[in-house]
């Protein structure tokens, strides 16, 4: 009797040890009230005596989508899905690069390239080179969900996309005439990637990138919007970068990471560490960057004439903007 006594109090407390375990987790994940979300549709040199109906046209679509982000995140969404469903929205609109509204190698070819990353356990996703993937975004998405692998390229991330039920279309699709006259015109200033860094009311961290690259690239070419540490970072200890602008600086400079590098290993503030890879590491003209930091404060410094960005936080901020 003794011996069953001790077995059934032993049980009894591993219960209670349970029950407290999982309040603990539950308590963890309650809702803090608290997000921010911040985006941008690319880094360059806009034209701010441009025509009023297209600026407002850039102005109206960067609301719409920080709207988008804004109202999963108000409801207790996850981050996760804030990120992708503004990239995704942004994707669908041919005013940006990304997407339908990708440029065009120096082939007359779309070839698109994202990435996505979650910072609650550095889990991460990316697509470069695909050709037939509506949304480049949720593709990356799958990458990370599904598969054990980070990055897919070219044919086989499509055929990757076919397999996973990723939105496929034809390459007709990316076809849009003004960007298309870009290549023609060899424009190279103008630059619309896209992306989102958002915090939410858990504390979890997300950012996502997505891009169709420089106008005329080589065929193949890929630039930082795929690459975790340079184009994209999320990390719950610290911050969630998505950049824009010239990819190869960003990725010999690991300037995503690096933001966050700042912040873990010298103990310097998002906007000292944000500023100090944007204003001192990378070249003036270079290009910009969003951030969110563990403590819900956000920072779009960029060393351009212009960048697309806008915000929206718990505290009622909400604004978007073109230039300084």
């Amino acid at each position: 009797m003794k011996i069953l006594t001790k077995s059934r109090s032993k049980i009894f407390l591993l219960l209670i040890l349970l029950v407290l375990l999982l309040c603990q987790t539950t308590f963890s994940q309650q809702l803090n009230g608290k997000y921010t979300i911040v985006i941008h549709g690319g880094a360059g040199s806009m034209d701010p005596n441009m025509e009023e109906s297209s600026k407002q046209a850039y102005l109206k679509s960067l609301t719409a989508a920080l709207n988008i982000g804004k109202e999963i995140l108000e409801k207790g969404g996850k981050s996760l899905d804030a990120v992708e469903q503004v990239v995704r929205f942004l994707e669908d609109d041919s005013l940006f690069n990304a997407g339908r509204g990708a440029v065009f190698t120096a082939e007359g070819k779309n070839e698109l390239d994202a990435s996505i990353m979650d910072g609650r356990d550095l889990s991460s996703g990316a697509v470069a080179g695909v050709t037939t993937i509506k949304n480049p975004i949720s593709l990356a998405r799958m990458v990370m969900e599904k598969t054990q692998h980070v990055l897919f390229a070219g044919i086989y991330a499509d055929e990757l996309g076919k397999s996973l039920g990723a939105d496929i279309v034809d390459p007709s699709y990316f076809f849009v005439h003004d960007r298309f006259n870009e290549l023609k015109r060899m424009t190279r200033n103008v630059k619309g990637t896209v992306g989102c860094v958002a915090i939410d009311q858990y504390g979890n961290i997300a950012a996502a990138t997505s891009t169709g690259g420089r106008t005329g690239k080589m065929p193949g070419r890929v630039g930082d919007s795929p690459l975790i540490n340079a184009g994209t970072y999320a990390n719950n200890k610290t911050c969630g970068i998505s950049a824009t602008g010239h990819g190869e600086l960003f990725i010999k400079n690991t300037a995503a990471y690096q933001v966050s590098a700042l912040m873990e290993f010298k103990g310097l503030t998002l906007n000292q560490a944000a500023d100090e890879v944007i204003h001192q590491i990378l070249p003036k003209g270079s290009g910009g960057i969003i951030a969110v930091d563990k403590n819900y404060n956000f920072e779009f410094p960029f060393n351009t004439s212009s960048m697309m960005r806008g915000v929206a936080t718990s505290d009622g901020v909400f604004e978007v903007k073109i230039w300084k």
